[in-house]
């Protein structure tokens, strides 16, 4: 089965970074006289977008100024949860439910911004985008690829995983509407894992022999 609304980032750009988040995680051990009311996380949206009806699927996200090629346009944000919370809390929900937002940030980490989350959620597929995820820290930001001018939607490749032995019929489910020239059709990734894995492991055993 298609990894359910969940965008990868097997293809996703990853950049690391040297600097420490260990301070920002530390807690205060200084005691309240009475249990403090919980926050709700702060929605960061960006001056460069806003969010609105759109004609390929729902809500979408777009340009309100100029933005440049590699600019910086939003960060992916949302509950940060763990693999087996995110797959245990949309069990139930169906495959053609459109209101779950997953993104894996890391091997531990996914970033459920149907919880806290903001626009970035709705920024839709495309299979000619005009930008792309960008994973620092297991934080996701999106970035545009090209210049993208006002009025414009944005758009990524969710490159959703999915095996060969999955139901047809729900992989039906991830047609894509983006309507882009070249759209393949789906929002699916363009080779199932399992084959993709198979001939990794066939090209590692020939350079095993060559050795």
């Amino acid at each position: 089965m298609a990894t359910k609304n969940r965008r990868t980032q097997s293809r996703t750009k990853t950049r690391s970074s040297s600097k420490s988040t260990r301070g920002s995680q530390k807690k205060s051990v200084r005691k309240a006289r009475r249990p403090a009311a919980k926050k709700k996380a702060a929605v960061l949206n960006s001056p460069l977008v806003e969010a609105r009806n759109s004609p390929i699927h729902g809500r979408g996200v777009y340009a309100i100024v100029p933005i440049k090629k590699g600019a910086r346009v939003i960060e992916y944000l949302g509950e940060r949860i763990s693999h087996g919370e995110a797959d245990a809390r949309y069990e139930k929900k169906g495959d053609d439910d459109g209101h779950t937002f997953l993104f894996i940030a890391s091997n531990r980490t996914v970033i459920d911004a149907g919880v806290d989350g903001n626009d970035a959620r709705f920024i839709n597929h495309s299979c000619n985008p005009n930008c792309e995820t960008v994973i620092e820290n297991s934080r996701v930001f999106i970035d545009a690829i090209r210049d993208i001018k006002p009025g414009e939607e944005l758009g990524y490749d969710y490159q959703l995983t999915w095996e060969s032995t999955d139901d047809p019929a729900e992989l039906a489910l991830y047609a894509c509407r983006c309507g882009a020239k070249k759209c393949r059709g789906t929002m699916l990734d363009k080779e199932p894992t399992d084959l993709r894995d198979a001939k990794a492991k066939k090209k590692a055993k020939k350079k095993a022999k060559k050795r």
